[in-house]
């Protein structure tokens, strides 16, 4: 035990620290196991109810099973030129070579993906391949995924504290040294000493109005990040799926998987039209931000459905099929009260994948010495849009390779001196929300939800984005240190005071994506500004860097990373 001017907390010791229980971490995790170090994960939520387990459609890796066209080449294409070439090529070259490798480790932990008639590893078409590519298991592969991974750490023994919330890593001589945490179950403080630490808690799709993200998606980690003195980038890359449920309003954002359209689903507008024939070759398996910025035209030029969204079809299909194939999909529409197999679902897009996040290495590192960053936590790889089924791979490739490398800084670091006046100024932090005020956090989130819901979205312009950043300056100002929470007596499972943490963490990202995208004076993947609507390879094949210097958040530009194709236009 030890004892702070404030607060008494408990400390844990361990040598790497992984923070965040997804595909990402848990794969980090168990690679940093192999090197004989202590490791420790912690957890927001539940173990096993990480937000990859929402991830319905399959696994990307050129296999060549069904199509032996299909090769790492191939696969780099597709990825960055989805990506609008904003995506590091260093990154996604190591990333489509051993994703292959990465899916097989998945196999000896128990994970059983679909097959071919032959036995091989079945794979799908999904949105911007030439190829079928993805592997999947029915249209629940991420459920897969985690329960695999989970397995695996419970087999090696790698000690798992969940409903834990990390509110701030702590440095010493440049150098990680632990992080402050709550318990959320009893509301005591935990000190973790450490010598690396793996950032891996996911996206932040919580700060939109309409989001596949569950309720823990607030990015914590990438303010984290900045804070400890990290570098974010590409913050303005915020994916919209094209298909989320619409109707009825207690499933509106549930995701719709891409593989429904992998499958051959159609979408028509109220007039019967297959309508992506008018705005992409590749028809619905066009990019994820062409077909999102498809839907919502036909729906804002009075094509769409009472409920603003269009349908999505697979009717044609055989009904065995559909239940084979779309399990899942077709038990969620049924609870809905819909039977795919013979109606049309409602569909639109909703908030779901964060590209911007923590500058990284091929080996996950960060600027700052035993940092390190994994999934969706991290930036580069997908540039200005991701590809369906390349996440998945993302956070096996980059889990595992952060893992690997923080468990190797481990070996030979020295553990750093926590500073205590440091954890005294946190505790304070953390604990200034206990008190009574009508401005709770749900206030404050629904408030930040509405302003980059309306002002930030899949359409935006200066105006727009002038007025969002407006709105979020308020909120920073007034809003959360106003706030506070309805019981201040009890700190167990006080989960409106994790809230207005959460919602403190939420107005800083938000803020930093609508900064970015006013700078971004071009439109570029899921980046989309009317008032600049084309993409300026001149000018703009840049990244937006953003840092803290003396506590002012500053930006400047980085060149993308050309390694092997050259974007068009560009000599």
């Amino acid at each position: 035990m030890a004892r702070g001017m404030l607060e008494r907390y408990d400390v844990v010791d361990t040598d790497v620290l992984v923070i965040g229980a997804g595909g990402a971490g848990l794969r980090a995790a168990i690679e940093a196991s192999k090197y004989n170090v202590d490791v420790t994960v912690v957890c927001k939520e539940m173990l096993g109810k990480a937000h990859t387990v929402m991830a319905e459609g399959g696994y990307n890796a050129a296999l060549g099973n069904v199509d032996p066209r299909d090769d790492w080449k191939a696969h780099f294409m597709d990825t960055v030129e989805g990506g609008a070439w904003l995506n590091d090529q260093d990154l996604v070259e190591v990333f489509v070579k051993e994703s292959p490798d990465r899916i097989f480790d998945l196999e000896e932990y128990g994970a059983a993906f679909d097959r071919t008639p032959d036995g091989k590893l079945a794979q799908r078409m999904f949105g911007k391949q030439r190829y079928p590519r993805t592997c999947h298991v029915s249209d629940y592969t991420g459920h897969e995924l985690v329960a695999a991974l989970v397995d695996e750490v419970r087999r090696r023994d790698i000690p798992v504290m969940e409903e834990v919330f990390i509110s701030k890593l702590f440095k010493s001589n440049g150098r990680v040294a632990g992080a402050l945490g709550i318990d959320i179950k009893s509301g005591e403080f935990l000190l973790f000493k450490c010598k690396a630490i793996v950032l891996a808690g996911g996206g932040a799709g919580r700060i939109y109005k309409i989001t596949t993200n569950p309720a823990s998606a607030t990015g914590d980690g990438k303010i984290l990040a900045l804070e400890a003195g990290a570098e974010l980038k590409d913050m303005e890359m915020f994916q919209f799926h094209p298909t989320a449920m619409v109707w009825p309003p207690s499933c509106r954002g549930i995701l719709v998987t891409e593989a429904v359209r992998g499958e051959g689903g159609v979408l028509l507008n109220t007039k019967g039209e297959r309508f992506m024939k008018r705005y992409h070759k590749l028809l619905e398996l066009g990019p994820r931000d062409v077909v999102a910025r498809s839907i919502m035209r036909e729906v804002l030029e009075g094509r769409g459905t009472e409920h603003g969204g269009v349908y999505l079809s697979v009717t044609h299909l055989p009904p065995e099929r559909i239940r084979e194939k779309l399990k899942t999909m077709y038990r969620q529409f049924l609870l809905a009260g819909v039977d795919i197999t013979k109606q049309p679902m409602e569909v639109a897009p909703a908030a779901h994948y964060y590209m911007g996040g923590v500058k990284q290495t091929v080996w996950g590192e960060t600027s700052v010495k035993g940092l390190y960053v994994a999934g969706e936590e991290a930036a580069g790889l997908h540039g200005a849009n991701r590809l369906g089924g390349n996440s998945i791979a993302d956070t096996q490739v980059y889990g595992k390779r952060a893992g690997e490398a923080a468990a190797r800084y481990a070996r030979q670091a020295e553990k750093q001196l926590v500073d205590q006046r440091a954890v005294e100024e946190e505790q304070r932090r953390a604990l200034s929300f206990l008190k009574s005020s009508e401005t709770r956090p749900a206030k404050v989130k629904e408030a930040i939800n509405e302003t980059m819901w309306e002002n930030a979205g899949i359409f935006r312009t200066e105006e727009g984005l002038k007025r969002a950043l407006a709105d979020l300056e308020a909120i920073k100002s007034k809003m959360i240190p106003e706030m506070g929470v309805s019981d201040q007596g009890s700190r167990r499972y006080n989960k409106e005071w994790i809230e207005a943490l959460e919602a403190a963490n939420m107005v800083r990202v938000a803020e930093i994506l609508v900064r970015a995208a006013l700078i971004r004076t071009e439109s570029r993947g899921a980046h989309y500004r009317l008032d600049y609507p084309s993409t300026d390879n001149r000018s703009w094949l840049k990244h937006i860097v953003w840092y803290l210097d003396g506590g002012e958040l500053k930006y400047r530009f980085e060149p993308v990373k050309i390694t092997l194709a050259m974007p068009p236009g560009v000599s």
